[in-house]
């Protein structure tokens, strides 16, 4: 198969159009609709099972590097991105990201894909039924937040998404308002990607009968196409968030929550 099959370049480039405009729309990665199509795709063409799951997780992981910059900066335009919190979740968004890189390695797929469903069905209930926090909820101190970076991060690595799945619950459960809490996601995500993707890397180096393009698990000519057809969609999703009341883009968020988690339960 050629790097450069014309059906190979549009499958990724479609798929790239669409994870774009979610990312831009609700600050995230594109994971849910990346994984599963980019595996398919590879599967098709013959390559090993037990790498095609691994290779389009970091392959997803290493796009939101390019991803997020364009939608955060989208986002950072209209003062939608608070930069100190940013500041203190990236240092526990880095460690997660590589444990979980390390983890998804070594975990059954199985079990962690209902326990991952499980929790995400959970923050997508939440949000779809606006529940309301208490008005003097604040984040947590910096310790509590380093912590919940840790989880973000290492969630996001296992399943090569960025982070908004959790991020975002998290911050509007502290009276952040949900336009801020999506445009901090956004800047979220390239902290996650960056460590995700190299420990994906590490973990694949020196497997056989990986694909032409291959570095490690990561597929390079799918990051490559997926990468520019979203780095020129998410600024019209992030204008498109807003333009949106509240509470739709509430449930417009928690309906990608519960596919994902539908996707996690039945794949």
């Amino acid at each position: 198969m050629s790097l450069l099959d014309p059906q190979l370049v549009l499958e990724l480039a479609l798929i790239g159009t669409c994870t774009g405009f979610l990312a831009g729309l609700l600050g995230i990665g594109g994971g849910m609709l990346m994984v599963p199509f980019v595996t398919f795709i590879l599967t098709t063409k013959g390559y090993p099972a037990e790498y095609t799951v691994k290779m389009a997780v970091a392959t997803s992981l290493a796009t939101i590097c390019f991803t997020s910059l364009s939608s955060v900066r989208a986002h950072h335009l209209r003062g939608a991105v608070l930069w100190p919190v940013v500041r203190v979740l990236a240092p526990g968004i880095l460690v997660g990201s590589a444990l979980g890189a390390q983890l998804a390695v070594a975990l059954p797929g199985k079990l962690l894909g209902i326990l991952f469903a499980i929790f995400v069905a959970f923050s997508a209930t939440q949000m779809f039924l606006n529940r309301k926090p208490k008005p003097s909820r604040t984040l947590p101190g910096p310790a509590g937040t380093i912590s919940m970076g840790v989880v973000i991060g290492s969630l996001s690595a296992l399943v090569g998404a960025g982070g908004a799945f959790v991020s975002v619950p998290f911050m509007t459960w502290c009276n952040i308002r949900i336009h801020d809490a999506v445009g901090t996601s956004s800047a979220l995500g390239f902290p996650i990607a960056l460590a995700g993707t190299a420990g994906y890397i590490w973990a694949g180096q020196g497997l056989p009968q990986m694909p032409p393009g291959s570095f490690g698990f990561l597929y390079l000519p799918g990051l490559v196409i997926i990468s520019m057809a979203s780095m020129l969609m998410a600024p019209l999703g992030a204008r498109t968030a807003h333009r949106m009341d509240i509470q739709p883009l509430k449930k417009v968020f928690a309906i990608v929550l519960y596919c994902l988690a539908a996707y996690f339960l039945f794949r």
